[in-house]
Formats: structure tokens, C-alpha cells, sequence
């Protein structure tokens, strides 16, 4: 409970007759009877409110949000009481986020309700929490104002924006996109997988005619071919120091995990099934799984991973991967390659390449190639420009150490990495490699 300006205002009222009091003997009846009066009344008045039943509180917000995109809470005030209330809302909402449309002030009428609707855009993955929501209810004559808390703690679930991982994944794989720099997908008929026999077609290829269905036909019949199934791509994922690195607001690892979502997006459409293991301090394994399930799975298992500071060991989580995964699968180890790491991930990658298909992709900080580019004018600019370039040389040498060939490797600043991994997926599938 604590005075309203009202109150304030009346006690400072008394300041004046209190002076004049002093000097006059003649007026301390009366200012003494003022005050008693003031006091009273406002006595009264936090009785009153003391006594006023709380409003019943409701709040409305979905369990899984995106992250980054606005999103709207309802909270639900229910007075009960006989005399109208006048409240101010704030609800305790996660104290990172951005928020707009609180506090909210109100008149709720007697037996009446009040819903307020505000405006929240989480920006960090992983779970949260709202508390008890603030209210701060003014007494029957105004004079004080109540504090309290009421109505429920809810706790959410941040995860990735999944509409934009979606759009790049419609992006990637849209025949039409020339622009987007992927390959185009090809359609049944081209992959290496027997589909069905059906009658020769103009523009099909002799190397497809079945002679031995054709002699029995005795009409001309092709092999029908579809793009390999029940294949099995594994990400690798680095969750250690080096994926702390960002670029535009996002660290690498957020944009690992939105590539990773993409392309189990995609190989879902294809019948293929996609996993992860992280490796850092914080190891997760899960294991592939096909269609939307893998998907499911993939987005609850990652949704609150965060890179920290621990050094990743390669060779450790190389012998775990390969103590998990049995069956060959496509592995795409996700990291920051250095210059210092040349031999531990070579030998990561070597005893990984033993069973399966091992690609590495390297996430290149876009600040280097900035400095690369940027016009040297100044002497500040030319030693910039310098220790960049030697950076990047280094960096080349520590990639082509570790003896992977062109096609199983991945360089590019983070953005890219999503549309760069769909490209290499859709090459391994209609060429049969894997």
C-alpha cells in the first residue's frame, strides 16, 4: 500500500495552516482537527481497499513462440467486486524481450471483465517464463494504492522462426529460383533407385531401355528411376567457443541450426531421414529420424542449445558419432575451422570418412572479408587489410590439411551455409554417392 499523489496533496495542503499554527496559537485547534480529519479519511480509505476482493486474472499466450517475430498476450481481468476499480496492469513477461502496450490503465466496472491485449518479441531461443502479473489498484477515494500480484505463471518455449527456415527451404528447392544459386531438383526418372518399367518416351535414354520387357512386350519399355530413399543425414554440430562468432545480431550457431532445420525440411519431402549431435559442453544426440517426426524431434532437442565458451574436442565427438550411428550416413560437421586446428579435426574427420560420408563446413566470420575488400586510404587501413589477408591465407592452409576433396567441403560466410548444404544434399542424391 502506498499513497497516491491525491494523499500527497492533501498532507502538503496542511503545511501551510501548520505553519501559521506555529506562529499562532490561536489556529492549532483547528489545523489539529484538519489533520485528524485527513487522517481519518484516509485510514478509511486503505481499509476499504484493503478489504476489496483482488480481481480474478487470466492470461492467454501460446506455449511455443518464435523468436524474433511479435506476438500478442492476452490478460483477462475479471472484477467481482460491487464498486468499479480502477487498475493498473503490468505483466511480468521475460525481461529480455521487447514489449510494447504496457503498463495498461483501466476502469473495470463492477461484475464486469477487462482484457488487455499486449504486444511481445522474444529474442533468444529457449525456455522462459512469465510471472504473476503486477497490478496496482487505487482505493475507493483515491487516496492510496494497492500492489499486488495475481493470476498464473506460465512458462513458454522459444524456438527458431520456423516461417523463415521454411521460406528458404521453398527458396532452395524452387525449379524457378535461378537466382538463389542452388542446383534444380530433379523429378523421378533421373536418380539411381528402380521405380517402375513403363513404354518408351520420346527423350528418354537408350541406357534406360529394358530389351528383355521390350522383347517380351514387343513394344519398346524404359526403366523408370526415382531419387535414392531412406538415406541418412547426420549434423555434427560444434557448440563450443568458436560458434560465438556473429554476424547481423545472429551467432553461427544460430544460423547452423537454421540450416540444419532446412535441409531436415527438405530431406523429410524426399523420404530421407535427418539427426544431430552437438559436442561441446553440452552433447545431445538424436538420432535420425524421417518426415515430420524427425522434424518435430530436431526442433524440441535443439530449440534451447546455446554456444559457450569450452573448446571443442573433435576427435572425442568423431568416436561418439561413430559409436551412436551404426548405419552410413551423410555426416555434415558444422564448425569455425582455425589454423590450429588442422591436425585434431583431420584425424575427426579420417576415422569418421572410415564408415560414412564426411563433409565439413567451415562458417567464415563476414567481417573478414569486409577488411578483405574494404579500400585501403589510410595506413590503419592497409595494416587491416594486411592482417586480414594473412588470416585467410592461414585459415586456406588449415582447410586443404584436412585432405577433403572439393565437393566435401563447405566455406562460406553463415548465411550462405543453408542454400550451400541443400546444393551438395541434392548432388549426393541423384548421383547415388552416398
Amino acid at each position: 500500500m502506498a499513497p497516491s499523489r491525491r494523499l500527497l496533496a492533501a498532507v502538503a495542503a496542511l503545511a501551510v495552516p501548520g505553519a501559521a499554527a506555529g506562529w499562532w496559537p490561536a489556529f492549532q485547534p483547528a489545523w489539529w482537527t484538519a489533520c485528524g480529519a485527513v487522517l481519518a479519511v484516509a485510514a478509511a480509505d486503505a481499509w476499504l481497499a484493503w478489504r476489496r476482493p483482488a480481481p480474478h486474472v487470466e492470461r492467454q499466450v501460446a506455449g511455443v513462440l518464435p523468436a524474433g517475430v511479435w506476438q500478442t498476450v492476452s490478460v483477462r481481468l475479471s472484477h467481482a467486486g460491487t464498486a468499479p476499480l480502477q487498475v493498473e496492469l503490468f505483466d511480468d513477461h521475460p525481461p529480455a524481450w521487447e514489449v510494447t502496450g504496457l503498463p495498461h490503465t483501466a476502469r473495470v466496472a463492477a461484475g464486469e471483465w477487462l482484457s488487455v491485449a499486449y504486444r511481445v518479441r522474444p529474442g533468444r531461443r529457449g525456455g522462459a517464463a512469465f510471472g504473476q502479473p503486477w497490478l496496482r489498484i487505487a482505493s475507493p477515494l483515491g487516496l492510496w494504492r494497492r500492489t499486488l500480484r495475481a493470476g498464473p505463471e506460465t512458462a513458454v518455449r522459444v524456438f527458431p522462426d520456423f516461417s523463415a527456415i521454411l521460406g528458404q527451404a521453398l527458396r532452395a528447392t524452387d525449379r524457378r529460383a535461378q537466382t538463389s544459386g542452388t542446383l534444380l531438383k530433379r523429378q523421378r526418372g533421373e536418380g539411381t533407385d528402380f521405380r517402375q518399367l513403363r513404354e518408351y518416351r520420346v527423350g528418354d535414354s537408350l541406357r534406360s531401355v529394358d530389351w528383355k520387357a521390350t522383347a517380351r512386350h514387343r513394344k519398346v519399355i524404359s526403366r523408370e528411376y526415382q531419387v535414392e530413399r531412406d538415406q541418412q543425414i547426420v549434423f555434427l554440430l560444434d557448440t563450443g567457443r568458436r560458434m560465438l562468432a556473429r554476424d547481423d545480431g545472429s551467432n553461427h550457431f544460430d544460423h547452423a541450426l537454421h540450416a540444419l532445420l532446412t535441409l531436415a525440411f527438405v530431406a523429410g519431402k524426399q523420404g530421407d531421414a535427418v539427426g544431430a549431435m552437438t559436442f561441446g559442453s553440452d552433447t545431445r544426440w538424436l538420432a535420425p529420424v524421417k518426415g515430420r517426426a524427425g522434424l518435430d524431434r530436431l526442433l524440441a532437442g535443439l530449440y534451447d542449445v546455446h554456444p559457450d565458451e569450452t573448446a571443442p574436442d573433435y576427435l572425442r565427438a568423431a568416436q561418439d558419432l561413430l559409436h551412436r550411428l551404426p548405419k552410413r550416413s551423410f555426416v555434415v560437421l558444422v564448425t569455425n575451422v582455425r589454423d590450429e586446428d588442422d591436425t585434431a579435426l583431420r584425424a575427426a574427420c579420417d576415422l569418421l570418412a572410415e564408415r560414412h560420408m564426411v563433409m565439413c563446413a567451415s562458417l567464415r566470420e563476414r567481417a573478414l572479408d569486409a577488411a578483405a575488400a574494404a579500400p585501403v586510404d589510410t595506413f590503419p587501413a592497409a595494416l587491416r587489410l594486411a592482417a586480414a589477408e594473412h588470416y585467410l591465407q592461414q585459415r586456406a592452409t588449415a582447410i586443404r590439411r584436412l585432405g577433403l576433396r572439393h565437393e566435401r567441403l563447405v566455406d562460406v560466410t553463415p548465411e550462405k551455409l543453408g542454400v550451400a548444404l541443400l546444393n551438395r544434399y541434392l548432388e549426393i542424391k541423384e548421383s547415388g554417392a552416398l
